[in-house]
Parts: structure tokens; C-alpha cells; sequence
């Protein structure tokens, strides 16, 4: 593996390859090749998950009656779709990873600390705050989605919009690199 496919898979979560397949399978029946090819797109080139990882995992999951193969299409592509055993693991992880979520809200304060460090300590430390009240808002907002109402849907979608455009356009306006 070269330099740069090394640092595109640096912290990757153990288990998250998983959970995109089945999120992604939960979406749609797709193949493999396309997996691969959406979780590049989503990581913006990042992350390109090889075929080593991929088809073993495709296969176990076949293997446990979790997806089932479809006739290939006309392009030659076998697509994988789910099962009810395989919607059923899947919202078992999903629960899993609500859980884990709820359990490391506690550490926003330490995972926006990392703002703290370098050149710069004096923007960073204005900026530490509002950053904590956001990432902790998100997480909590994030852990009971099933409570929210239409229109509490709505005003975050909103309120998100706005903020991601209003930094993005600081970040170009600052000429800041986005991978």
C-alpha cells in the first residue's frame, strides 16, 4: 500500500466498512464495485475501501443470510440486497451505535479541546466554545431524532444549511484547502 492509501484509510473506525455496506444495502440493492465507488464519492476521495475488503465482506454477509444476490443486470454487476435477517442486524447496529453515541457525548469537551493545540491559540480558543455548544447540540439532537417533530426537522435542516454555507464561504474567502 502506497503512502497516500495508507493515510487515506487512517482512522477509520474497526466495524464502520460494515456499517456503510448494510446502510447502503438498506438503501438499495447495489454491487460491490458501486459501494466502493459511493463510499469514495461520500469521503470526498479520502477513503476507497479495496476489493480485499469489500467481496469478504460481501461474502460472509451472504454466507450469515444477511443479503441475498440478485440476477446479474446487464451490465455483469451481481448486486446484493438485503434480507429480513439482514434488516434485522441492521437495526440492531443501528441501536449499537445510538448507544455508543450516547455514550461518548460526555466527551465533546475533550474532543473539541484538540482545538486548543498549535499556532493560533488565541482564534482557537475563541472559536472552542460555540464549537462545544454546536458539536454537543448535534450529538444530543442526533441521539433522539425519533423525538423530533416535523418542523423541529425542519429548523435544524435550516439552521445547518445556513451555517455550513456561511463557513464554508469563509474557508474559500480564506483560501483554507477543502479535501
Amino acid at each position: 500500500m502506497d503512502e497516500i492509501a495508507k493515510d487515506r484509510t487512517l482512522g477509520v473506525p474497526r466495524g464502520l466498512l460494515r456499517f456503510l455496506v448494510l446502510k447502503m444495502l438498506s438503501e438499495r440493492p447495489m454491487a460491490g464495485s458501486e459501494i466502493v465507488e459511493e463510499i469514495e464519492a461520500q469521503t470526498n476521495g479520502r477513503w476507497k475501501p479495496s476489493p480485499g475488503s469489500i467481496y469478504p465482506l460481501m461474502a460472509w454477509m451472504l454466507k450469515k443470510g444477511f443479503t441475498r444476490e440478485l440476477p446479474k443486470n446487464p451490465e455483469g454487476f451481481k448486486r446484493y440486497s438485503f434480507t429480513l435477517a439482514g434488516r434485522g442486524f441492521f437495526e440492531k447496529q443501528i441501536r449499537l451505535n445510538r448507544d455508543f453515541m450516547r455514550k461518548m457525548e460526555f466527551l465533546t469537551p475533550i474532543l473539541v479541546g484538540g482545538l486548543q493545540m498549535g499556532p493560533s491559540i488565541e482564534k482557537r480558543t475563541t472559536i472552542r466554545e460555540p464549537a462545544r455548544r454546536l458539536l454537543q447540540a448535534f450529538l444530543t439532537i442526533t441521539n433522539n431524532l425519533e423525538k423530533l417533530s416535523a418542523k423541529d426537522a425542519a429548523e435544524i435542516t435550516e439552521a445547518l444549511r445556513d451555517c455550513s454555507e456561511k463557513l464554508a464561504k469563509i474557508a474559500q474567502n480564506s483560501n483554507m484547502h477543502n479535501p
